[in-house]
């Protein structure tokens, strides 16, 4: 009994679980004050992927185009693209199909004034290497470079419009494609 006493005597007689109702609306204020800071905390970081010289692009993409072989035949082929911008970065993939061809393009890239540069990949054949080139504001001219592997790459925005052009040295000489969002 004589903790009981001391525990009221030292909360000035007040047990934790009755706080006076002006605690409790002020415990309620803080929380819904971190909740708005939480929640500018990512609006603000979601407009910081937005911003940036890859900001036209973000977002899902999909279309169709054709694909040039070597024997000169074409393909029509179907498309999706990913692009995932933060800042001056981005990571992006491109995936296209048709009944007997396909491709699997991935990238990293960093703007860095007019200039842009980073890394590729295409997974179904297992090759990588580097990217270069110029661009901004959805527009972009690039070239991807292997060992015996040069291709250039257009990619021209307006909207939700996009058009990809690839021109390669190789048994894949070319694609054109027509993506929206």
């Amino acid at each position: 009994m004589e903790h009981l006493q001391a525990y009221r005597a030292a909360g000035d007689g007040k047990h934790r679980a009755n706080k006076p109702i002006e605690a409790r609306a002020w415990n309620r204020r803080l929380l819904i004050a971190a909740a708005v800071l939480f929640a500018a905390g990512i609006v603000n970081s979601e407009s910081k992927a937005q911003s940036g010289p890859f900001a036209p692009l973000a977002g899902s993409w999909s279309g169709a185009g054709t694909v040039t072989l070597d024997d000169g035949s074409t393909e029509r082929i179907r498309c999706r693209a990913k692009y995932a911008p933060i800042g001056p970065t981005m990571e992006l993939s491109l995936t296209c199909a048709s009944d007997a061809y396909k491709f699997n393009l991935s990238a990293n890239v960093r703007a860095e004034g007019g200039a842009i540069s980073g890394s590729w990949s295409e997974a179904s054949r297992n090759i990588s290497g580097s990217l270069q080139g110029r661009g901004a504001g959805g527009n972009y001219e690039l070239v991807a470079s292997t060992a015996g592997f040069n291709a250039n790459l257009s990619l021209k925005t307006s909207g939700s419009k996009q058009n990809v052009a690839i021109r390669a040295d190789s048994q894949f000489r070319g694609a054109n494609i027509s993506l929206s969002k």
